[in-house]
């Protein structure tokens, strides 16, 4: 039996997970961008600093968290489907800072950390010198559901708090209910709902 993007197998499975992960509205709003019709309500978050380290559902000794330079950003690029338009080489080359997780060398997760003010959605945020904005995480698909996201940006507070950051930031989309999920066990807390369109 072919399993490829065009089966019904596949559209099926597809739609069960948008589903099971509470995704209908963000997959629906991704849609409608498609087309033209580009609805984006998100919050502006605020990181708390005040939390335990978050455990690794597996054993957690094959982990390491690094730096990531260009040649792991490569791999990414090659491998994530969907994330052809977005430039990460060009983050870093931009000054942010990219940390990640492997599993025994293998690419587990990454995450960029933004120390410059920024725009996003053509409104400004300002970011100080002693402030972070963590962005762009993304768990590769063989890895989800071992709590990676959660311990990445406790590993991210630890590491810009070694800088001299002690402020952390972040965006989520308002319909990604299990990026919000995530985020809740880590006291992240909205600031500002904002409406982009």
């Amino acid at each position: 039996m072919e399993v490829g993007k065009n089966t019904m197998y596949y559209k099926y499975k597809w739609l069960k997970n948008i589903f099971k992960n509470g995704l209908f509205w963000q997959g629906l709003r991704n849609r409608l961008a498609r087309v033209g019709i580009d609805i984006m309500p998100y919050y502006w978050e605020i990181g708390s600093t005040n939390i335990d380290q978050p455990q690794i559902r597996d054993d957690a000794a094959k982990y390491k968290v690094s730096l990531f330079g260009e040649k792991e950003l490569i791999f990414a690029k090659n491998k994530i489907i969907g994330i052809q338009h977005k430039d990460l080489l060009l983050d870093l080359k931009n000054g942010d800072t990219c940390l990640g997780i492997k599993k025994n060398g293998e690419i587990s997760i990454y995450t960029f950390i933004k120390h410059e003010s920024f725009e996003f959605r053509n409104r400004h945020f300002y970011i100080q010198p002693n402030e972070g904005y963590v962005h762009n995480t993304y768990t590769f698909e063989a890895y989800r559901g071992l709590n990676l996201a959660p311990y990445l940006r406790y590993q991210c507070y630890q590491y810009l708090k070694d800088k001299g950051i002690t402020t952390y930031y972040s965006i989520s989309e308002y319909f990604n209910k299990p990026t919000l999920r995530y985020k809740q066990k880590l006291q992240v807390k909205p600031l500002k709902l904002y409406l982009s369109i």
